[in-house]
């Protein structure tokens, strides 16, 4: 159980693709995103509490069992390699060529993400509900929708209580967190 304190905070993450591109215009490239999420999060036992995927960054809320550091090299290096190894295998090409960096001698590697990842420290409730409510209402300050829970790609209806979908693209571990106020 987490309960949120200075003792044991939580993270609030926003990680921003290379060069701001659209990687995540589709459904397709957001289904994988979730897979990678989740994939992260088995692989590091972190606990995923918000979340939301946009055309070119996401925002997470997870525990802080780990060391910041370790997070950000799950979250961002299983999503950053799921990503890059799909568009080598399906194209397209030029979506490819947009995440390249040369290295020396002319040999190339990709870059998903921005390297400096913004991380914030939650340390109180109420700092942990502002960053949720900021990551359900991303999607509607950015014209996407009308409304947060009529965005797919988001943790929104795990916390307004309502129906989840039928595929929702990926679980929240909600049940983890030990309320003060309760």
């Amino acid at each position: 159980m987490t309960r949120i304190s200075l003792d044991s905070p939580c993270y609030f993450i926003t990680s921003v693709t290379h060069h701001r591109l659209p990687v995540f215009r589709t459904d397709k490239f957001k289904d994988l995103m979730c897979t990678a999420l989740d994939e992260a999060r088995t692989s590091s036992e972190m606990l995923l509490f918000a979340y939301v995927i946009m055309l070119d960054h996401f925002h997470i809320i997870t525990d802080g069992r780990r060391k910041i550091s370790d997070t950000l090299r799950y979250l961002n290096g299983i999503s950053a390699r799921r990503l890059v190894d799909h568009l080598k295998a399906n194209g397209p090409e030029e979506s490819l060529r947009k995440l390249q960096l040369e290295e020396k001698a002319a040999n190339y590697k990709y870059s998903l993400w921005e390297h400096h990842s913004d991380k914030f420290l939650l340390t109180s409730e109420s700092m942990f509900m502002q960053m949720v409510n900021y990551i359900h209402n991303n999607p509607v300050a950015e014209g996407l929708v009308e409304r947060p829970e009529d965005y797919k790609y988001s943790s929104v209806r795990y916390w307004l209580r309502k129906p989840l979908l039928d595929e929702e693209p990926l679980e929240m571990d909600l049940k983890q967190i030990h309320w003060y106020s309760t």
